[in-house]
């Protein structure tokens, strides 16, 4: 079903052939295909793969019939987006994790943009040589038409008495002359340009106070169009509202809801009407206008859009491919090419061209194409309820020709803890069930999704109820003979990563073995690294990870009850620690102090670093040796036969 073409991908790729029970590292390697972008006009297609050894190429190809026309190859840098600025430039944005000489502060992930010009075939980096600036920038570059050239408004780093303050630059692509537009107060962390490329509103959050304010630019100037406090963080600005004029704001109402309210350039505002929040804004790719959201509506995801033209464009595409999940990844100016991304049940995901004038939708090419119909197990979404009454729902992949009953189980709680897990391919899943587990990826209480109610249950809950909500789902899946309660794990990554040590030092006699990649391990340690990270012990991230601990502050004793670096004497099974050294979100030394702790305890523990990875596992090499080293572990300790 879904053919690769070889224009699309390279012979390296090309190499690989769907097989029988294929090897772990064939899950855990970097999708051949990571991402599709048409061009304005509908001619091009901007192709991101990863090569057998991992290398990263962004490829330029004709989308009549696929030849190409440029090969950008990237090496092992850490691919982040690609966006298209007209037919003529591709914009490429990478990151690196760097300490910088002469600015104070840790370790950080720094974002670099490369305009390409496709006539001239030539590279330029944004933002280099800028006098008093970084070259780095914050977000996707705001692409308008500007007096007849192509110009990329970014938002960078400008030095004002050694303080960097977040500033606009508008970058002339076709000519390559850059400017500095705004710098404002050192609490400005966002900015909007119009579409004529004037700048229309900045956001500015005070840390200390935890207040966010939104000012507009009008006839008169810049004007306070509207504060609230959000101790959580800055609400920012997202973009241009439907008019192409207005400003949209995604904000909490009264009730803690999130809502979506368009600010007016003369005053006043309204909020958009929607069935429920969005998880995603969709954009007309040439005004930056709001078209429409789409959200994850239970196990489906749900397309709305305002425009009936843009909604009966959509259906005809979904139509294509009956059966399977379909996203959007980027369509033309016109919405008549659109590129998807097509996640089969039975064969994974892969991307396709669709033409609605010729009415046909052709197969690019496969994301992990060395997986076939026999690699890829069963997704069911479960459902069970807590200890206490309250719903949870997951997702239970299933390993491919074994019977659904008494299965060895591995339980995969997501990160965040405010994420949630989606239907649909899952590498990390689908790795583990083919070495012949079942795998349960619950939404505990706190996970997104699920209303603003299910996400305030799990405030003050973290290392409790959010906890048991896990074992609660090995105790349903028990009673209902799927799996063999006597031959459970658990593992995960961030705070997932937690919620597998916490399986081992608090809710214990539950699992067999625990493996936690970058999980923090002692909270007090934690806040108080983040507390000296940004000089000020009021921030939003502190506010946010002392609201689901139920903590004061970092003094507070309970801390100490619910981090298993302080609870390690009471382990009872064995762990297994991986790390990146280069982690910028839950610092190297959270699995360092639970491995001494666990060592000093005399417990068996297991402590692996990934060197130069961060906390995401964007290179390919890292994540292959986690997934199998995570496997091997659990094989050792919890045999699938």
């Amino acid at each position: 079903m879904h053919r690769i073409g070889a224009a699309i991908v390279t012979a390296a790729v090309l190499g690989f052939g769907a097989a029988h029970a294929a090897p772990i590292e064939a899950y855990g390697r970097l999708p051949n295909i990571e991402d599709v972008t048409i061009s304005p006009d509908g001619s091009l297609l901007a192709v991101s793969t990863s090569l057998a050894n991992e290398d990263r190429v962004v490829s330029i190809h004709k989308a009549a019939d696929s030849s190409v026309i440029s090969v950008l190859r990237m090496g092992k840098e850490k691919l982040r987006w690609v966006q298209w600025a007209g037919t003529r430039h591709l914009l490429i944005t990478t990151s690196t994790t760097a300490l910088v000489r002469d600015l104070a502060g840790p370790k950080r992930e720094y974002w670099m943009t490369t305009s390409y010009d496709i006539a001239t075939k030539k590279q330029s980096l944004l933002l280099a040589n800028q006098a008093g600036a970084m070259n780095v920038v914050y977000g996707p570059a705001m692409v308008r038409k500007v007096g007849g050239d192509m110009t990329a408004f970014v938002q960078g780093i400008y030095f004002v008495e050694n303080y960097g303050r977040v500033t606009l630059f508008a970058v002339n692509l076709d000519k390559n002359r850059t400017k500095m537009i705004e710098a404002r107060s050192e609490d400005t962390d966002d900015w909007l340009v119009d579409a004529a490329g004037l700048p229309l509103a900045q956001s500015q959050y005070d840390q200390s106070k935890g207040v966010w304010s939104l000012r507009i630019k009008g006839d008169r100037g810049w004007a306070l169009a509207d504060q609230a406090t959000s101790p959580m963080g800055s609400y920012g600005v997202s973009g241009l509202g439907r008019d192409g004029k207005s400003v949209l704001v995604a904000l909490h109402n009264a009730d803690g809801d999130t809502v979506y309210r368009e600010y007016a350039q003369g005053g006043g505002h309204a909020d958009l009407p929607m069935e429920r929040p969005f998880d995603g804004l969709i954009r007309d790719p040439a005004t930056g206008a709001l078209i429409g959201g789409v959200t994850l509506v239970g196990d489906d995801v749900r397309y709305q859009f305002y425009d009936p033209k843009n909604d009966n464009a959509w259906k005809a595409v979904q139509k294509a491919f009956p059966g399977d999940r379909v996203s959007l990844a980027s369509w033309s100016d016109d919405r008549r090419k659109i590129v998807v991304l097509v996640d089969s049940a039975t064969e994974g995901p892969a991307y396709a061209l669709v033409d609605l004038d010729k009415k046909s939708a052709d197969w690019l090419g496969s994301s992990y194409s060395s997986l076939g119909p026999d690699d890829i197990g069963e997704v069911r979404p479960v459902k069970y309820k807590a200890a206490d009454g309250l719903e949870i729902t997951g997702y239970l992949t299933l390993p491919k020709g074994k019977p659904a009953k008494n299965l060895p189980l591995i339980v995969l709680p997501h990160g965040g803890p405010e994420g949630r897990d989606a239907p649909g391919f899952d590498w990390w899943s689908q790795g583990l069930a083919s070495r012949g587990y079942a795998v349960l990826q619950p939404n505990f209480r706190g996970s997104e999704g699920f209303g603003q109610d299910f996400v305030r249950a799990g405030f003050g809950e973290w290392g409790k109820k959010m906890q048991t909500d896990l074992s609660d789902g090995v105790r349903h899946l028990a009673k209902e003979g799927l799996i063999d309660p006597k031959r459970v794990c658990v593992v995960g990554a961030s705070y997932g990563g937690y919620a597998a040590l916490a399986g081992a030092t608090i809710d214990t006699g539950v699992y067999r073995c625990a493996v936690s990649v970058a999980g923090p391990s002692d909270l007090k340690r934690m806040l108080v690294d983040n507390q000296e990270r940004y000089a000020t012990s009021k921030n939003a991230a502190m506010r946010y990870w002392l609201r689901f601990m139920g903590a004061d502050g970092v003094r507070d004793p309970d801390l100490a009850a619910i981090s298993p670096a302080k609870l390690a004497a009471k382990a009872d099974i064995p762990v297994l620690l991986i790390h990146g050294k280069d982690d910028t979100v839950v610092p190297y030394v959270q699995s360092k102090l639970m491995s001494e702790a666990l060592t000093k305890a005399g417990k068996p523990v297991q402590f692996i670093t990934l060197d130069g990875e961060d906390h995401w596992l964007s290179r390919g090499a890292s994540r292959q040796r986690m997934l199998a080293e995570t496997a091997a572990f659990v094989e050792k300790h919890n045999p699938p036969n």
